[in-house]
C-alpha cells in the first residue's frame, strides 16, 4: 500500500488560489512511458509533471508571534508544540488560527485565566513565507493528486475518461488555479487501462483460493453505438457461508450473435481466470443464442468428464415477460396515469394537495416523487394510484384542470379494468418484492414463487368470472409459464431446491418432485461427496468411540463395523436432513448451513456448491425497480473504448477490492484525507492573514 505524507495548501490574495498539496506517493518515473503514440508521460502518484513546476526562489524565514502562543509550549527538537491545558501536539507548522480554535473549542474562557498557565513571554514562531511568482508565471502544483482523484470519480460516476477533455470542465479547473493541468485523454485511458490489468490479476489470484464450485451469469445490452455486449458473473459461497459474486469480464459481441460467438467468448473468459473446470452452473438471458452457447459447453464439459454442468433460464426475465402480457390490456391507461404522476411529481403545489386530498379522503400517505418508472414497480403503482386513491387523483385533476388538459380524466370503464388488473396482478407484485428483498434468492425459494404463480394463472384462466380480455392475457401468461417450467425441471435445479432447508421436499414443486430425481441426487451425493473425499471423517471410529476406549465390547465393535457397511454415514446424512421438517421461510439458508455444516459434515459441502446456482441472471430489484433505469442509462451512455476497463473496476471497487495501478495499491483514503486537510488549510491561511502578528 502506498504511504502518503501530510498535504499543505497556502492561499493567495486576489482571484488566483494556490493548490500546493505536498505529498510523499511512490512514484513511477522509473517506468517505461505508458502511451507510445504520444511524448512519454510518467504516471507518478503526488509528483508534477517534469518541467511544469516554477522553481520558487529560496524562501526567507520571518519571526512572528501570536496571541494564543503563550498557552502552547514548543517541544526541544523545535518541531511540535503542546497545548499547556491538555497536553494536546500539534505541528510547528500549524497555523495559530488553529491553535485559536483548539483552545476556543477545548478550553472555553482560557483568555481569562490570565498567568495561570504560565508566566512566561510568548513564544516566537518561525513560518516559512513563499515569495511571491514571478510575473505571469503559475505557483508550483502537484496536479497528479488532483488526476489521481478525478480518476476516482470516474469510476464511481461511471463516467468515460473522454468527459475529462471537455473544454469547460478544465478551464473551470483553471479559474480556479492557472496552474492546475488535467493529464491528456491518452493519459486517463491507458491508466484506466492498467487500472484494469492489475486487478484482473488480483481477481485471478483470489478465485485460485475458493475451494467451491462456481456459478457463472450471464447479461446482454445494447450501447448508444450500437455495440453489443454480454457481461460474464462468477458467484460463489466461501468458507464462513458468506455469498460472494464478481463480474469478470464484458465482451463485445457482434450483433445480432451467433450461438459460436457467444459460445467462445464465454470459454475464453473461463479460462482466463482458470476456471473452466470448476463451474457447475450457468444461468443466460432466456436469449436462444445464449441457449445455444450453453448447452454446447455443457457438450464440452461432459465429454471432458470434469464434473456435472447445468444451464437454466432466468426467472426473473420469464417473470417479467409474463407480467408484461398481463399488462398488455392496461398499458395506454396506465401511460395516461404515469402522465400524470410525472406532472404531480413536478409541482411542488400539485402534490400537496395530493397528499392533503389523500389525507382527508384516508387513500393512505404516499411517499413523494411517485414511482414513475416504467419498470414493473412503476407500473403497479400507477395501478396502485386508481385503486387506492381515485377521489384524490379525481380532485387535482378537476383543479388543475387547465394545467393538465382534458387527456387526464379516466372514464368508468378504465378504472374497472385497472382494478381488475390491481386486484389480479396483486400475488405477482407481493412475488417480485419478495424475491427482490430476499437475501439470498435461491433456485428453491424462486421456484416455489414460480409455482404459485402458475396456480393463479391457472385460476384466472378457469374462473368463469374473469372477463374474456383477461383470460387471453391469461393464456400468453401460461404459455411463458410453461416454458420456463419445462426448461428449469432437471436434477441439477432438483438438487439445488431440496438443499434449501426451507423448500427440501416437501415445497418442492410438484413438476420437479420425482422418485428417480431423488435418487439420482444420493446417487450424486455418494459419487462425489462420500467419505472418499473425507478421509478425515471416514477413517476409524468416531470421536466417541474412541473416548470410549475399552468400554466398547468386542461383539459391539463388529455390530457397529457391520453397521457402517451396510449403511454409509454419507447416505444417512441425507436421509436424515430429508426427514426432518423443513425451516420457516424467513431462515437465512447460509446462516442455517453454517450452524448445521458440522451436523452435516458431507451435505454441507455439496449445499455450498450447489445453493450457489443462481435463479436470475441478473439481480432481480435491477430488473423489477427503477434502479434498473440508471444502470441501462449507464452502460447506454458508454463509449466502446472505455466499456469494458471502466465497467469492470466499478464493479471490482464495489465488491471491496483495492484500485491498483501496476501491482501497486491506491489508498484513496489518505488521497481524499489530504485533500480535505489541504481546503481546510487553505481555508485557515486566509483567515489567518486577518490576524496581526
Amino acid at each position: 500500500m502506498l504511504e502518503f505524507q501530510t498535504g499543505t495548501v497556502s492561499g493567495k490574495a486576489g482571484n488566483q488560489m494556490d493548490w500546493t498539496v505536498s505529498t510523499a506517493l511512490k512514484s513511477f518515473r522509473d517506468v517505461e512511458p505508458i502511451i507510445p503514440s504520444i511524448d512519454p508521460i510518467n504516471i507518478g502518484l503526488g509528483s508534477s509533471e517534469k518541467g511544469n513546476a516554477i522553481t520558487a526562489a529560496k524562501p526567507r524565514k520571518k519571526t512572528m508571534t501570536s496571541v494564543y502562543l503563550k498557552f502552547f509550549e514548543t517541544a526541544p527538537d523545535g518541531k511540535s508544540r503542546r497545548c499547556k491545558f491538555c497536553g494536546q501536539s500539534y505541528s510547528i507548522a500549524t497555523a495559530t488560527g488553529n491553535l485559536g480554535r483548539h483552545l476556543s473549542n477545548r478550553h472555553p474562557g482560557y483568555d481569562k485565566s490570565g498567568d495561570a498557565v504560565s508566566n512566561s513571554a510568548p513564544h516566537p514562531i518561525t513560518v516559512v513565507k513563499k515569495s511571491q511568482p514571478q510575473q505571469g508565471k503559475a505557483p508550483p502544483v502537484d496536479y497528479d493528486h488532483l488526476n489521481w482523484l478525478l480518476i476516482k470519480w470516474l469510476i464511481v460516476a461511471s463516467l468515460p475518461p473522454s468527459t475529462l477533455e471537455e473544454s469547460w470542465l478544465a478551464n473551470s479547473f483553471k479559474f480556479l488555479n492557472p496552474s492546475v493541468q488535467l493529464w491528456p485523454g491518452e493519459k486517463y485511458k491507458a491508466v484506466f487501462r492498467e487500472v484494469f490489468r492489475s486487478m484482473q490479476e488480483d481477481v485471478r489470484a483470489s478465485l485460485d483460493q475458493v475451494s467451491s464450485k462456481f456459478s457463472i451469469t450471464l447479461d446482454f445490452w445494447t450501447s448508444y453505438e450500437h455495440i453489443y455486449y454480454m457481461s460474464i458473473t462468477c458467484h460463489w459461497i466461501d468458507e464462513n457461508w458468506s455469498f460472494q459474486k464478481v463480474l469478470l469480464d464484458i465482451c463485445h459481441i457482434s450483433h445480432p450473435c451467433g450461438d459460436a460467438e457467444v459460445y467462445n467468448c464465454l470459454v475464453k473468459v473461463l479460462k482466463a481466470y482458470n476456471i473452466e473446470n470448476r463451474v457447475l452452473s450457468c444461468t443466460h438471458d432466456n436469449s436462444q443464442s445464449a441457449m445455444h452457447a450453453c448447452h454446447t459447453l455443457k457438450e464440452d464439459l461432459d465429454g471432458q468428464k470434469v464434473g456435472p454442468f447445468c444451464y437454466i433460464p432466468c426467472a426473473a426475465r420469464t417473470l417479467n415477460l409474463i407480467i408484461d402480457d398481463g399488462l398488455r390490456t392496461t398499458k395506454s391507461v396506465i401511460s395516461k396515469i404515469r402522465e400524470f404522476v410525472l406532472e404531480l411529481n413536478a409541482s411542488l403545489e400539485m402534490s400537496e394537495d395530493f397528499i392533503q386530498l389523500t389525507t382527508a379522503y384516508q387513500e393512505g400517505s404516499w411517499k413523494f416523487p411517485l414511482d414513475a418508472s416504467a419498470r414493473w414497480s412503476g407500473n403497479y403503482q400507477m395501478l396502485d394510484i386508481v385503486r387506492k386513491a381515485s377521489k384524490s387523483l379525481d380532485a387535482v385533476i378537476r383543479k388543475y384542470e387547465e394545467t393538465l388538459g382534458n387527456r387526464m380524466p379516466l372514464s368508468t370503464t378504465e378504472k374497472n379494468v385497472v382494478g381488475i388488473m390491481h386486484q389480479y396482478l396483486e400475488p405477482f407484485y407481493k412475488t417480485t418484492t419478495n424475491i427482490c428483498t430476499s437475501k439470498v434468492p435461491t433456485i428453491g425459494l424462486v421456484l416455489f414463487f414460480m409455482d404459485h404463480i402458475s396456480e393463479k394463472i391457472a385460476v384466472c384462466r378457469e374462473s368463469r368470472h374473469s372477463p374474456d380480455w383477461l383470460k387471453n392475457a391469461a393464456e400468453d401468461m401460461a404459455i411463458k409459464a410453461r416454458n420456463y417450467n419445462t426448461q428449469v425441471c432437471n436434477i441439477f435445479t432438483y438438487m439445488t431446491a431440496i438443499l434449501d432447508p426451507r423448500i427440501k421436499g416437501e415445497l418442492i414443486p410438484e413438476n420437479l418432485s420425482s422418485e428417480n430425481y431423488l435418487e439420482e441426487a444420493r446417487t450424486h451425493f455418494m459419487r462425489n461427496y462420500s467419505t472418499s473425499h473425507f478421509p478425515s471423517l471416514a477413517s476409524g471410529y468416531s470421536a466417541q468411540e474412541i473416548e470410549d476406549g475399552g468400554g466398547v465390547s468386542f461383539a459391539e465393535e463388529i455390530a457397529r463395523k457391520k453397521r457402517r457397511a451396510s449403511m454409509s454415514p454419507a447416505t444417512d446424512e441425507l436421509t436424515q436432513y430429508l426427514s426432518e421438517p423443513p425451516a420457516p421461510i424467513p431462515t437465512d439458508v447460509l446462516e442455517w448451513w453454517k450452524v448445521n455444516s458440522t451436523r452435516y459434515p458431507r451435505l454441507s459441502v455439496m449445499a455450498r456448491d450447489f445453493l450457489t446456482v443462481q435463479a436470475t441472471s441478473v439481480a432481480p430489484e435491477d430488473l423489477f425497480c427503477r434502479k434498473g433505469d440508471e444502470i441501462e442509462k449507464q452502460r447506454f451512455s458508454m463509449p466502446h473504448e472505455s466499456a469494458q476497463a471502466l465497467l469492470c473496476i466499478r464493479s471490482w471497487t464495489q465488491s471491496g477490492m483495492k484500485l491498483k495501478f501496476k501491482s501497486t495499491e491506491i489508498d484513496y483514503e489518505r488521497l481524499m484525507e489530504l485533500a480535505v486537510a489541504a481546503a481546510a488549510d487553505n481555508s485557515n491561511a486566509g483567515s489567518d492573514k486577518k490576524l496581526k502578528c
